[in-house]
């Protein structure tokens, strides 16, 4: 089976619900809290797992409850955790999320162990040759992500940047993706081009293939996904549904996305799969507990 390399952060979220989001300086009443594993790596992982992928996580956690109860998580997840590193000196992950009504999100990350995950450790990675695919994120230190690129490129293997959260991005970077996959916002940041319809949509994809990427998707929330390469362009939209909670979304979108690419989907199904996948997830509530299974893409 081809194997998925995703390397990145676990977290701990700690969510609270309410009706809207505070503002600076507001203290809100009548919430309902609760946890849940989290963090975009690990998220990405349990998305992939669970629809069909055969997963390694790359992860590094704190040698705490948390750590001790996401390692474990991993695990039922039949995903391969012998590159799960623990840090002896700093905490795991944590996420604080407030969770509206509409189901739009804010959310506040304290890095912990997934700071200290250093070039040092992937090499310690034994089976990195191995993956068709490697995915990455931005909630590790960006001289990883960079050190991963390079092994990537010499190994002529497919990698996948999920550009969240948003930092500046140089061309060596960009020049070595087989596929980005911004959403709006971080299209935006990382273009300078609002993105709000197809033609939109378009410019600022061709920023990133002019910068070297050789596949680009625009994930644009309730109105589907946006593909473009050099030879064609492809607009997916979403199903609608009544959305609850936004939090791993784009995460169930990059590890459903990953997983079609290693079945050798074209582009058009592939994202017909990877959107239906989010829109599911966004009809539950909590990080990898919204993920579906493949089972339920029909």
């Amino acid at each position: 089976m081809n194997e998925i390399l995703v390397i990145g952060s676990s977290n701990t979220d700690m969510v609270v619900k309410t009706d809207e989001l505070p503002l600076p300086g507001e203290t809100k009443l009548g919430g309902v809290f609760f946890m849940n594993a989290g963090g975009k790596g690990a998220n990405q992982a349990v998305a992939a797992a669970r629809l069909g992928g055969n997963v390694t996580l790359v992860t590094k956690l704190g040698n705490d409850i948390f750590g001790k109860q996401t390692l474990e998580g991993l695990k039922k997840e039949n995903i391969n955790t012998n590159y799960v590193f623990f840090d002896e000196s700093n905490p795991s992950g944590t996420a604080l999320i407030i969770v509206n009504a509409m189901g739009e999100n804010c959310i506040v990350v304290a890095p912990g162990a997934n700071a200290t995950l250093v070039p040092a450790d992937i090499e310690k990675v034994e089976n990195l040759r191995d993956a068709v695919v490697i995915l990455l994120q931005l909630e590790i230190p960006f001289e990883t992500i960079s050190h991963i690129a390079k092994l990537a490129k010499a190994n002529k293997q497919k990698l996948i940047l999920n550009p969240a959260p948003t930092q500046k991005l140089n061309d060596e970077l960009l020049k070595g993706l087989y596929l980005i996959t911004p959403n709006e916002t971080e299209a935006l940041h990382l273009t300078g081009i609002q993105v709000k319809d197809e033609l939109t949509a378009s410019a600022a994809a061709d920023v990133f293939l002019k910068r070297g990427v050789e596949n680009v998707i625009i994930t644009m929330g309730r109105e589907g996904a946006f593909f473009q390469n050099g030879h064609s362009k492809i607009k997916v939209n979403a199903p609608v549904v009544k959305s609850i909670d936004s939090t791993a979304a784009g995460d169930t979108f990059n590890g459903a996305i990953t997983v079609a690419i290693t079945e050798n989907m074209g582009w058009e199904k592939a994202i017909r799969f990877a959107v239906q996948a989010a829109s599911i997830s966004v009809t539950r509530m909590g990080a990898q507990s919204s993920v579906p299974y493949r089972k339920e893409i029909v």
